[in-house]
């Protein structure tokens, strides 16, 4: 017969063997993780936003450019078009180009005519171009687009638009840009709004094309 101090030693080893059990039920329904309080809690992971793209350092940006007439041509068939403010002219005339300060990025006009048609001179200029690394990136709608590498100002992107009066049979002016590959949008916002601009004065006697 057991004695009562027999019995309350029983009692206390079933009372530990219950809770251990109690526990490792805890443990199996929390997945091992005695301090869980909500088995379908769902933990959210913070990611950070991926980092916005930097503005070209340097590049020509349509947003920043202003613009001002400038006057070319000749007394008899006088010319004009918007150009970037500051940019000066290196020569006028029938043929007036305009730099920036920095001589990085420029416009040309040339007024003289031609009796070819705008897409026979993006082939012509296509063709004789010579420069190294020549890359043609597109020629459509009487604009030549292209790439190549200056031998002392390195990689350089030019825009040449040719503009017909008369449905595409003949060219009446020639507005080129350039810059560097990297100022492309800009190149071809300067390039646009001169065409936009362009004020062609068709003079009686004009025998343009020539």
């Amino acid at each position: 017969m057991l004695t009562p101090r027999h019995q309350a030693l029983l009692m206390t080893l079933a009372g530990m063997t219950v809770g251990v059990a109690v526990f490792g039920a805890v443990l199996a329904i929390n997945g091992g993780n005695p301090f869980a309080t909500d088995n379908n809690t769902s933990v959210g992971i913070v990611t950070s936003a991926p980092p916005s793209t930097p503005a070209c350092s340097g590049c020509l940006e349509p947003g920043s450019l202003q613009y001002v007439v400038q006057d070319f041509g000749t007394d008899d068939d006088p010319v004009s078009a918007e150009v970037p403010a500051g940019w000066k002219s290196a020569q006028d005339g029938t043929r007036p180009k305009f730099l920036d300060p920095t001589g990085v990025w420029q416009v040309r006009f040339d007024t003289r005519g031609s009796k070819q048609s705008p897409d026979q001179l993006v082939a012509g200029r296509e063709h004789s171009i010579d420069e190294r690394n020549l890359k043609v990136l597109s020629r459509d709608n009487g604009t030549l687009v292209y790439t190549y590498t200056d031998q002392s100002r390195g990689p350089r992107m030019g825009l040449s638009r040719w503009i017909s009066l008369d449905g595409g049979k003949t060219t009446a002016v020639e507005i080129t840009v350039g810059g560097r590959p990297q100022d492309e949008a800009g190149l071809r916002a300067v390039l646009q709004h001169a065409t936009d601009t362009l004020n062609l004065q068709v003079a009686p006697g004009d025998t343009r094309p020539n």
